[in-house]
């Protein structure tokens, strides 16, 4: 995977400006000319995908050291899916990219499950295998109903995705 200060810098600059923010703010914060930021990543599209990738990557490695180092497995699902969140929430400006014509997008949807719903499947199996959720929770599904009730913000102060999501967590409990 290949990481940069660019990459990080336009992370956080998509985050507040949208995918279509100048190369130009992207080279200032990450503290580096545009061409250095061409050098890397010819097209708009490669930066984007680049961010993509290094966020999804970021998100699986997180899952099993959550697991290792957290007081529960469910404390270690509750922390994933918060960060799952943030991810889930700030990808919504590249909704429309990712739908795009251009073909460089098309794998990335496949890439996205493909590294992240066997750690969230870990997450909950070992949720249930500890006794705190309900077994037989299915990854893929409980990923789209994350990400279902955080396509509901938007801009609107009264939606509080992360409530919601919390909630949802919170229903997998184990009654006891």
């Amino acid at each position: 995977m290949f990481r940069t200060p660019s990459v990080d810098a336009a992370a956080a600059v998509f985050v507040t400006s949208g995918v279509e923010a100048p190369i130009r703010d992207i080279a200032a914060r990450a503290g580096v000319g545009t061409a250095t930021i061409y050098r890397h990543f010819p097209t708009r599209a490669d930066l984007i995908v680049a961010v993509y990738r290094h966020q999804v990557e970021s998100l699986a490695e997180t899952g099993p050291a959550l697991l290792r180092d957290s007081a529960s497995a469910y404390a270690a699902l509750e922390h994933w899916v918060d960060l799952f969140v943030d991810f889930v929430i700030t990808k919504q400006g590249l909704a429309a990219v990712l739908q795009s014509d251009d073909p460089c997008f098309d794998p990335l949807h496949s890439y996205f499950l493909d590294r992240l719903v066997p750690v969230c499947t870990r997450l909950l199996t070992a949720a249930a295998e500890s006794g705190e959720i309900e077994a037989g929770q299915d990854a893929y599904e409980f990923m789209r109903g994350i990400g279902g009730l955080c396509a509901g913000s938007g801009n609107n102060p009264r939606y509080d995705a992360r409530r919601l999501v919390g909630l949802l967590v919170a229903g997998l409990r184990r009654s006891r």
